[in-house]
Order: structure tokens, then C-alpha cells, then sequence
């Protein structure tokens, strides 16, 4: 299974993306996923134990010559 955060325009200018890739079994353990904009993405499974809900994020950070207020946002979000 492939949970896919990232722009919908066809040749966006920029192609920050990221994704989430799971095993097949994955799928019925799954409770739902959000987008947070184009750089992390949240995908919540169950677990074994009924009461306890495991939230995996995978984000793509900027990287260190990027401008201060772009990585600012970024770490605000996450």
C-alpha cells in the first residue's frame, strides 16, 4: 500500500513529495491518513492492543541551505 502526499498539479515547479509505503497486511490495520501540505504525512494503524493506536509520520525535511522562515514553518507544522 503507497499513502502519497505531495502536489496534484501534473509539473508542479517544485516536486517536494513523500510518501508512506506498506506491507499488503497493512491495510486492515489501517484507521486513516491526513496530509499536512506537500512535506510530512500521518498515517494512524491499530495495533494488537485494542486501546492503543500507533501514528507513524514521515516527513521530508528541508534541507540546511534552505531559507530560515521555510524551515521555520516547516518545524512549526511537524
Amino acid at each position: 500500500m503507497l499513502l502519497y502526499s505531495g502536489h496534484e498539479e501534473e509539473n508542479p515547479q517544485n516536486t517536494w513529495r513523500v510518501a508512506l509505503m506498506t506491507f499488503k497486511e497493512a491495510r486492515k490495520a489501517i484507521i486513516g491518513w491526513e496530509s499536512h501540505g506537500f512535506r510530512i504525512i500521518k498515517a494512524s494503524f491499530k495495533t494488537k492492543k485494542e486501546v492503543i493506536i500507533m501514528n507513524v509520520i514521515q516527513c521530508y525535511a528541508p534541507i540546511n541551505d534552505s531559507n530560515d522562515d521555510g524551515k521555520d514553518k516547516f518545524y512549526e507544522k511537524l
